[in-house]
């Protein structure tokens, strides 16, 4: 195995005193000393700020590039207008996920942010099936993530143009003398910034977000507990090569034009499965959220049972919500199992513990989607 790679803030992390973990092939905080329930909490209360620079940063080059990129996702890029953002997922001829990605319409071209793990294999994806006269460039940039109910009042500071954008929206700015790129936008469930900068100015822009009394560095451990709070998935363990985006409660994803009577139905890989899907309703399983009782954490992989002992699954993301105040989760059941309110049991250390069938997110979203 090669040595995992560093993002431009790994010296900052050090210096920050985080400990340092292999994730998605790259050295990654997983906690500062303020410890990962603090750091959670903070990010609810205040402004935290994620390193995410591992992402994968692309730019699509070509004649209608959105037109292009929509033979392989079955979002509406086409009425994606010019300055937002939209969630898609690259799918499989067989109707899996091989992965969920953002896209931006910068006019001429389109800016893609993909998963680390699988940013190698979407760049190859894209080569391989796009047809001549497509580029894709890959950027060597930061990715920063500020995010939480007091970003907005940081941001106005900094940037009062940013500050204007509302939830999806992404524009092109500067922050004392940086050329940015930021989106509102993020993975906590709160209000917040994604900030792409060149890699030789991200430690400069993290230290400036950092001064701000307001905003605390935040790792890995609380980003999970965050995002599984907000009921978002996590690409390779809610999401993946064998779940279709219907079972995996994406049915929004799959835009309107492109579902059957739509202005552009199909066309991309694994259609005919997907769309059956959206249509006749018949497949077997569905991701759910679970609400626990007591303090256990309920973990990845965990085995869920029926109340009359039958295995019908397993928790694909789980852990402790800090703000619900409960083991929080989510996990594939049976769509006879799936319905709010009903109680599932997860079977941790030989006992099997009551799991109650829930909505997402399990926190209310703090987007800001204007006045």
């Amino acid at each position: 195995m090669s040595d995992p790679k560093r993002t431009p803030l790994y010296d900052l992390h050090v210096e920050l005193g985080a400990k340092m973990v292999p994730f998605a092939g790259y050295e990654m905080p997983v906690q500062y000393p303020l410890g990962v329930k603090k750091e959670h909490e903070h990010t609810r209360a205040a402004s935290g700020l994620f390193d995410v620079s591992h992402m994968g940063q692309l730019l699509l080059h070509g004649p209608n590039p959105a037109e292009a990129l929509e033979t392989l996702v079955p979002a509406d890029l086409v009425g994606l207008p010019v300055g937002m953002q939209r969630y898609a997922l690259f799918t499989s001829d067989e109707g899996g996920i091989l992965d969920d990605l953002m896209v931006v319409n910068n006019g001429d071209h389109l800016y893609l942010v993909v998963n680390a793990a699988c940013k190698v294999q979407d760049i190859a994806h894209l080569r391989q099936h796009l047809p001549e006269g497509y580029t894709v460039e890959e950027l060597d940039r930061g990715l920063l993530a500020l995010q939480g109910p007091a970003t907005a009042e940081v941001m106005a500071r900094l940037c009062p143009e940013a500050g204007e954008l509302v939830f999806m929206q992404h524009g092109h700015f500067e922050i004392d003398g940086i050329p940015v790129w930021i989106s509102r936008s993020g993975y906590t469930g709160e209000d917040g910034f994604e900030i792409s900068v060149p890699a030789e100015q991200s430690e400069a822009l993290a230290r400036r977000l950092l001064a701000e009394s307001e905003v605390e560095a935040i790792g890995l451990g609380a980003r999970d507990s965050l995002r599984l709070e907000a009921g978002l998935c996590l690409y390779g363990h809610d999401l993946d090569t064998d779940t279709t985006p219907i079972e995996g409660g994406l049915i929004w994803a799959i835009g309107k034009p492109r579902r059957n009577g739509g202005e552009r139905p199909g066309g991309f890989p694994g259609a005919d499965k997907i769309l059956h899907q959206v249509e006749a309703k018949d497949h077997s399983r569905k991701r759910v959220g679970l609400l626990g009782e007591g303090r256990a954490p309920v973990r990845e992989g965990t085995e869920l049972f029926d109340a009359e002992g039958n295995a019908i699954g397993q928790v694909t993301s789980g852990g402790f919500g800090p703000t619900v105040g409960k083991p929080v989760a989510m996990g594939y059941v049976p769509i006879a199992l799936a319905e709010p309110g009903t109680t599932v049991y997860a079977e941790v250390r030989g006992k099997r513990l009551p799991m109650v069938v829930s909505k997402t997110p399990f926190v209310t979203p703090g987007y800001y989607r204007g006045k």
